[in-house]
């Protein structure tokens, strides 16, 4: 937890990414940083290179709606919508997704600077090399600096075992969060998911939002923030803070 008085803030919603992301004001949002449910991963599970979709007791199909590429104009419009000016996105995905996506967002307005590196330190299922990293896509709207350039583009974490499907730990969103935003700015999740990046939030002293289709994601990631010590917005007593901020229907 960031050393500040100030307890961060949270509020979550459940629903359709772009809608709620469309529910926002613009220029209101200081930091997107997201997971979706892409495309590729249901090719990859069909021919058995992942079991992150699979049904299980540690991982459940029924917890994803993929994503479309298709959709990922109306996301990436939205999503340069609502950020403020100088502003980053950092689009988590795989390799392949990648060449996709770098295209339709900058045809939004981003502008691209390059492909992070999660290296997960062990490898994954696969053939052809077995996979050990994903991709993060990072994009800025405007002109904003990074808070330390000597951070290399590699970023290192063991990746989570037996928890949610598909979870990034929270070091690597600790990193992003750390470079693209300051203590008391607002950071975006439209499909929060476990919500690791919600809990890298708030740890730097972030207020966070976050939206799933997924009941049980919501609420998964509403426990894990609490617990961080982001203070629920939408749930807590308004003399506390005065009212909750308007983004979405908060659930």
């Amino acid at each position: 937890m960031a050393s500040t008085d100030r307890q961060p803030t949270f509020q979550l919603a459940r629903g359709d990414a772009v809608a709620w992301l469309r529910g926002l004001p613009p220029a209101s949002v200081d930091l997107v940083i997201t997971d979706p449910p892409y495309e590729s991963l249901e090719k990859h599970r069909a021919i058995g290179t992942t079991t992150r979709l699979k049904h299980s007791k540690a991982s459940s199909n029924d917890w994803f709606s993929i994503f479309p590429n298709a959709r990922f104009p109306e996301l990436f419009a939205e999503i340069y919508r609502v950020l403020a000016k100088d502003r980053h996105f950092y689009l988590f995905c795989d390799p392949e997704t990648m060449f996709v996506a770098k295209p339709l967002a900058e045809a939004a307005g981003f502008k691209f600077w390059k492909p992070l590196v999660w290296d997960k330190k062990f490898f994954g299922m696969g053939y052809h090399y077995r996979a050990r990293y994903e991709c993060i896509l990072f994009f800025e709207k405007g002109k904003r600096k990074l808070a330390d350039l000597g951070v290399a583009d590699i970023i290192e974490a063991k990746r989570v075992v037996h928890g949610y499907p598909a979870e990034k730990p929270v070091a690597v969103s600790e990193v992003l969060v750390a470079q693209s935003s300051t203590p008391g700015e607002l950071v975006v999740d439209p499909f929060v998911g476990s919500g690791s990046v919600g809990v890298a939030a708030v740890h730097g002293g972030r207020d966070f939002a976050g939206n799933d289709l997924c009941a049980e994601a919501v609420e998964a990631a509403r426990a894990r923030i609490v617990e961080a010590g982001g203070r629920d917005a939408a749930r807590a007593p308004r003399s506390i803070s005065g009212p909750p901020p308007q983004l979405g229907m908060p659930v």
